[in-house]
């Protein structure tokens, strides 16, 4: 093994910690909130509420997921974008319930990092076209995971502080 495959290795080990971390770090944040916090707290006047973000985080999990298995059984697909302003309508977040969609998350998310954890060397280098990044590999799909779960802790800590 090379200094470089171990430094991909160490990337890959600590992305893959990164999804632990965050979906734990989020639990801590959500649970003394109410569920009429997590609908009446917003990012701004027009912005999604506690409860939207979570379960925009929720569902993008599953659609993340989703992707990486794409790459790992197709040759270097075209990823499906989506409208996470329409989901938000379609699936009218605003109606679910902080708990469960925090428990769904973590369901997801365990079966996620299996997922990454169960990877060879060789799946890692499998890719595909993002919608928004054209060109995106199995170590783009763990870190926007990773990203993605910082982003909107970043917002609803904002929003709670702002409370």
């Amino acid at each position: 093994m090379t200094a470089l495959q171990t430094t991909w290795s160490q990337v890959r080990e600590r992305q893959i910690s990164m999804m632990r971390l965050t979906c734990e770090t989020l639990g801590h944040v959500l649970q003394d909130l109410t569920a009429n916090q997590a609908r009446a707290l917003r990012d701004g006047d027009d912005g999604w509420s506690i409860i939207e973000i979570l379960c925009h985080l929720r569902d993008f999990d599953e659609i993340f997921y989703q992707r990486a298995v794409m790459m790992l059984k197709l040759e270097y697909p075209q990823l499906p974008g989506y409208d996470h302003e329409a989901m938000a309508i379609e699936r009218a977040y605003q109606q679910e319930d902080l708990q469960d969609a925090y428990k769904t998350l973590r369901s997801s998310r365990q079966r996620f990092i299996q997922f990454f954890e169960a990877l060879s060397p060789q799946q890692w280098e499998r890719g595909g076209v993002h919608p928004e990044r054209d060109s995106f590999t199995m170590t783009d799909a763990a870190m926007q995971v990773g990203l993605h779960d910082l982003d909107h802790l970043e917002q609803i800590t904002r929003v709670l502080a702002q409370a």
